[in-house]
Formats: C-alpha cells, sequence, structure tokens
C-alpha cells in the first residue's frame, strides 16, 4: 500500500471528520430527507429527490442482504491495523446506495476499522484530492492510519470488475446509455456485495 503524507491532506481530512456520519447516523440522515422530499447535496432538484428515494429502497434492502462468506471473516480478522475508513458519498448516488453497505457490513464486522461518512458538496476540498480520472466521482473511500494520519490507501467510485464493465463500454459507445446503466445496476443486484468486499480485503492485504 502508497501511503500519502501530507500535512495539508491531513488537516483537510481532520476537518471533515468533525461534520462526518457513522453509518447509522447516514442511513437515518437519508431516510429523513426522503420523508421531508429532499436530498443531500448542492442539487435539491426533483430528479435528486427520486434518486434519494430510489436510493434509499437500495440501501434497506442491501441492510439486510449483504452477507460475508466465512471466508471473508476469517481474513477479515487477520488485518492486525487499525484504520479510519473515511467515505465521501451522497444520498443521490446510485453506486453509493449499492457500495456503501457493503463497505458498513465489512467495517461492522471489524474491531479495528472505524467507519465515518463525509457528503462531498460540503467537503469539496476533500473531494479535490481523491478525484478519479479528474472527477468528483463518488463514493471514494479513504483509508487512514490512526497512529500516524496517513493516508495508506483509496477505494472507489465502483469495484474493480464494475469499473471495467464502465470502461468497456465507454470505449464502445463513447458515453454510458440509460440501458447500460440499468445493467450496471442488474450487475450490482447479482454481484450482492462481493466484489466491493473482496477488492477490499484486498486492499487491507489479507
Amino acid at each position: 500500500m502508497e501511503t500519502i503524507n501530507d500535512t495539508n491532506i491531513s488537516n483537510i481530512i481532520k476537518a471533515s471528520l468533525k461534520t462526518s456520519y457513522t453509518y447509522a447516523d447516514y442511513r437515518d440522515l437519508v431516510t429523513d430527507l426522503v420523508g421531508r422530499e429532499s436530498t443531500t447535496g448542492n442539487d435539491k432538484s426533483e430528479d435528486m429527490v427520486e434518486y434519494t428515494k430510489l436510493n434509499d429502497k437500495r440501501m434497506k434492502r442491501w441492510d439486510k442482504t449483504i452477507k460475508l462468506t466465512e471466508d471473508s471473516i476469517t481474513r477479515l480478522s487477520n488485518f492486525k491495523g487499525k484504520v479510519t475508513w473515511i467515505v465521501i458519498t451522497e444520498s443521490w448516488c446510485g453506486d453509493a446506495a449499492h457500495v456503501v453497505p457493503a463497505i458498513a457490513k465489512l467495517a461492522e464486522q471489524s474491531d479495528t476499522i472505524s467507519l465515518k461518512l463525509v457528503l462531498r458538496d460540503t467537503n469539496e476540498d476533500l473531494m479535490n484530492q481523491f478525484l478519479t480520472n479528474g472527477g468528483k466521482s463518488i463514493p471514494k473511500l479513504i483509508m487512514v492510519d490512526n497512529e500516524t494520519g496517513e493516508v495508506l490507501d483509496t477505494f472507489g467510485p465502483r469495484p474493480v470488475a464494475a469499473t471495467k464493465l464502465v470502461a468497456d463500454y465507454k470505449a464502445a459507445h463513447g458515453i454510458l446509455t440509460p440501458e447500460f446503466k440499468e445493467d450496471l445496476q442488474g450487475w450490482y443486484n447479482k454481484d450482492k456485495g462481493q466484489s466491493t468486499m473482496e477488492d477490499l480485503l484486498t486492499m487491507l492485504g489479507v
């Protein structure tokens, strides 16, 4: 794992953590926003509100159905570090609705991983430090060593397998069509969070 040791980044991370949510608090926030016909983020348009409603349903389903395999539990127990996973997200993000519950399920199983969620649009300085191909793609997980404050690694916005699907389709068609986006949702539904958890276990080196 390549570490990033930068005082400026460290200060930005510390500032963002002051406005962070636990996963339980984030779920409560999203459900509350649905009840108020609202959404996180700067864009409060009707479309974004509808995406938040859809994602709340997705996360409720994944919270109940994502399971860790015995192999995953064993591998996770071999991780000896103490880290914080900071996840940049928003309630309207479709990828986040599938990926974040899997992240949470894995973190929940470990005594040495602390999970904190922060909102992209209110943590612009943090987001700008962790762009993907120059874009503010989310969800983005930043793994920080609790003792040194160093950034050890990052993950996101999608698991490797889904990233390849997106890249291959873009290479062939130039854009992501609505039909492809439906296909991607189907992929997430079949995968059941397993690719995300596998990528994270690999990131942990176990």
